[in-house]
């Protein structure tokens, strides 16, 4: 027990923390999508539950760390390229996410009456719930695995990830809710999954990008796309006319 509570072990407990609460936000962007095509009412359902399979699904991984390692080990080659089992999970839930997110833009822009009038219909819990423990099998492999080098302490990562999961639920809500209110928000959160799914299959093959410039890109994105809804709010303000004086 006090292996656990040494300042190294706090340490990890800190930086995988905050690890799976960056990697939760790929997962709430996803869930905000799929969630608000569901009707009013199954939304926050879809919302909790998603985020609860979410944190199962990594804790699964965690107690299966011995399986999650032998996926790292190459079982094919392809043109001198070493393919393991989780370079090949990273292409596949990378290329989904591309057309996924791909889809969903088109059909927002392309087909946004036919949607008001059919997306609710078109999409149930269940088939939002499955995509979600699906792609966050693909967004956990590399929390599990940097995971496994910072601390051998299984209880510390499930700590870690319990700990993220508390901060998820809090801010999800105002997260989703942000989204859903913004319709520019939602076109900007999908392409946001689209640099996502190209870093997951570029990682696939290989090919290291920096994960600090994509996040940075995000935010920067998402703080342009702020200052302008502030700026449309305030505009109408300014521009009303003045009360006439009495007299």
């Amino acid at each position: 027990m006090t292996e656990l509570l040494t300042v190294e072990s706090l340490v990890a407990f800190a930086t995988l923390t905050g690890l799976e609460i960056v990697l939760g936000i790929d997962n709430l962007v996803f869930i905000a999508i799929l969630a608000g095509k569901l009707p009013p009412e199954q939304r926050d359902r879809a919302r909790k539950l998603g985020i609860v399979l979410a944190v199962v699904s990594r804790i699964l991984l965690l107690f299966s760390i011995s399986l999650v390692m032998k996926l790292t080990k190459p079982f094919v080659e392809i043109m001198g390229l070493g393919i393991s089992g989780k370079d090949l999970i990273l292409i596949v839930g990378g290329a989904f996410l591309l057309a996924k997110a791909t889809y969903e833009i088109h059909h927002k822009i392309e087909h946004a009456t036919e949607q008001k009038k059919e997306g609710a219909a078109a999409v149930t819990l269940r088939s939002v719930l499955v995509q979600v423990v699906l792609l966050d099998v693909v967004f956990s492999l590399d929390s599990v695995i940097t995971a496994v080098g910072l601390t051998p302490h299984v209880p510390i990562m499930v700590a870690a990830v319990l700990t993220s999961v508390a901060v998820m639920l809090a801010l999800s809500g105002a997260i989703i809710g942000f989204i859903e209110k913004h319709p520019a928000l939602k076109i900007l959160a999908l392409a946001f999954l689209i640099l996502i799914g190209s870093l997951l299959v570029a990682e696939g093959f290989h090919q290291k990008i920096g994960k600090g410039y994509i996040y940075f890109a995000m935010a920067f994105s998402v703080g342009v796309e702020v200052l302008q809804i502030l700026a449309t709010k305030k505009k109408p303000e300014a521009d009303a006319p003045a009360a006439p004086h009495p007299g």
